[in-house]
């Protein structure tokens, strides 16, 4: 059983104050070494929109979801479990997250909607638990201090994100340097330990301009009926407690331009390790921080193949190899009558128009 005493994502963002969390006990895990995700090679595949359709045929992993503060099973998410699915395409790792849900919006209050948050481990020292695992405290947490203990995070609150619309990165928050997302909250976070956590290019030591954010994502819910895109005044998209499927779908390049050791780098033919987290308004109630649900008490790998066909599927690689052989026989049977056509003309007799002769003698 899955031992999940640790508050490993405590993101409540917007202020550099973090609510003290208390752990039951001495914190313990019990991993599966079994259980990893797997992103591999699908180039020209998602379009990012928060929409599932795209991912139909990529397999995920499943996992239970259970509450950080308290392990027991009996107080699992009851709706189901999280899949994970992952793939790239060579230059962007793509994310998609599906937790079924009944559904809860409330325009404006972030935390009376579901929220999900992907963390990464930068340092090599960065444990999952204790987001990070730096021992030092908010006086004294630096780059300099805790350097080697660096967790990558992403957190998407959609109380003012419209679905189906893109957040993230913007040309608005990038220029100032920093990793926000005054448009959707869908930020970039770097942290040390759950007190030490800030956007990227903010710091204790001082702003950084050079930082960005480099995510962007969507959202989507099962039971919305209309196709062709919403707008904020079509808030809240569908009735209350509508019973369905929440869907989140995130893009990031595998490499970044950081030079802050604020960004987890991707490597082709590599593994990385993450988590995932999910917050979800029980009862209508908002959710706090400490209230999420984690999808293990552990780093989880992920396996990033290399941009090589072994990443695609059998099928797909029949299909393309079905497709070349075609093309060459098309090219080969015209080729051999343009060879046809040219050794006729150069070989064929030449017939010399006559022309009579006047007889002036």
């Amino acid at each position: 059983m899955l031992q999940l005493l640790v508050l490993p994502l405590l993101l409540i963002f917007g202020t550099n104050t973090v609510v003290s969390h208390q752990e039951s006990g001495e914190w313990s895990c019990e991993s599966d070494s079994e259980i990893q995700v797997s992103a591999d090679f699908r180039p020209g595949l998602i379009t990012l929109d928060g929409r599932n359709d795209d991912w139909k045929d990529i397999d995920g992993s499943e996992f239970p979801l259970r509450p950080a503060l308290d392990p027991d099973a009996d107080h699992e998410y009851a709706a189901g479990q999280m899949t994970v699915k992952a793939l790239h395409d060579g230059r962007d790792v793509y994310f998609m997250l599906e937790i079924d849900g009944n559904y809860a919006y409330d325009k404006g209050e972030n935390k009376k909607c579901p929220s999900v948050a992907l963390m990464f481990q930068i340092g090599d020292q960065a444990t999952y638990h204790d987001m990070g695992g730096c021992k030092e405290g908010t006086d004294s947490c630096t780059s300099k201090s805790c350097k080697g203990f660096e967790v990558d995070i992403m957190h998407f609150s959609i109380g003012n994100a419209i679905p189906g619309r893109l957040y993230g990165g913007n040309p608005v928050d990038n220029g100032e340097g920093n990793g926000g997302d005054r448009y959707g909250h869908l930020v970039d976070i770097y942290a040390w330990n759950p007190h030490c956590r800030y956007l990227d290019g903010l710091g204790p030591s001082g702003n950084d301009s050079s930082a960005q954010n480099d995510w962007h994502g969507a959202w989507w819910h099962s039971s919305f009926t209309t196709q062709s895109g919403y707008v904020a005044e079509d808030s809240p998209y569908t009735p209350d407690g509508q019973k369905g499927t929440y869907y989140f779908e995130f893009s990031r390049p595998l490499r970044t331009m950081d030079r802050l050791q604020q960004d987890v780098q991707f490597t082709l033919g590599s593994t990385a390790k993450m988590s995932v987290a999910f917050w979800y308004p029980m009862d209508s109630k908002p959710w706090h921080g400490s209230g999420h649900y984690t999808i293990n008490c552990d780093w989880i790998p992920l396996d990033i193949s290399s941009g090589s066909s072994s990443g695609l599927t059998a099928s797909t690689v029949k299909a393309s190899s079905d497709g070349t052989s075609i093309s060459a026989i098309v090219i080969s049977m015209f080729s051999l009558v343009v060879s046809g056509f040219i050794a006729y003309k150069l070989f064929s007799p030449k017939n010399v128009a006559f022309t009579p002769m006047e007889n002036d003698l």
